[in-house]
């Protein structure tokens, strides 16, 4: 039996927490593609960059863990950029098998650009908060990130 004057859901659904974060990294993924976009980069192009770049000699595999994404999204994207010269596989000095990524001299070109639109997308955040509440507002997010993690199995 359906209850058709029954609402599926209540109607501060649109203030959740979640919502709001939902639409702000919509927003922000946005931004970031409009941004990027005139220097032949994506969101995710600057994401492999600087981690790779924060940890050189790093896996495919640890990539995709720290990246939350699929080992095969990040082969997809390391193949990508090593067409273009932006990251180049070396192999592991202990393990054949395993391949390092390590940023080249285009790599960090790439960055070095792409981090001054991030870089520039964050001041405008940051100038809007303010120092206390960005602060605030940044552990907040890490308390969100660790209340997200406590509930993983």
């Amino acid at each position: 039996m359906t209850q058709e004057n029954t609402e599926p859901v209540g109607t501060g659904a649109m203030n959740r927490v979640i919502w709001a974060l939902r639409q702000a990294e919509q927003t922000l993924q946005t931004l970031k593609e409009q941004r990027l976009r005139p220097l032949g980069m994506a969101p995710a192009h600057y994401s492999l960059l600087i981690s790779i770049h924060t940890h050189p000699g790093i896996t495919g595999a640890e990539l995709a863990r720290r990246l939350t994404v699929t080992p095969q999204s990040v082969a997809s994207l390391v193949a990508r950029l090593a067409d273009k010269g932006q990251l180049e596989r070396r192999s592991h000095p202990r393990h054949r098998h395993v391949q390092e990524l390590h940023l080249t001299d285009a790599g960090r070109q790439a960055l070095h650009a792409s981090d001054a639109v991030i870089a520039a997308i964050e001041h405008r955040i940051t100038t809007r908060l303010g120092p206390d509440d960005t602060a605030r507002f940044t552990a907040t997010l890490g308390e969100v990130v660790d209340a997200v993690r406590d509930t993983q199995p």
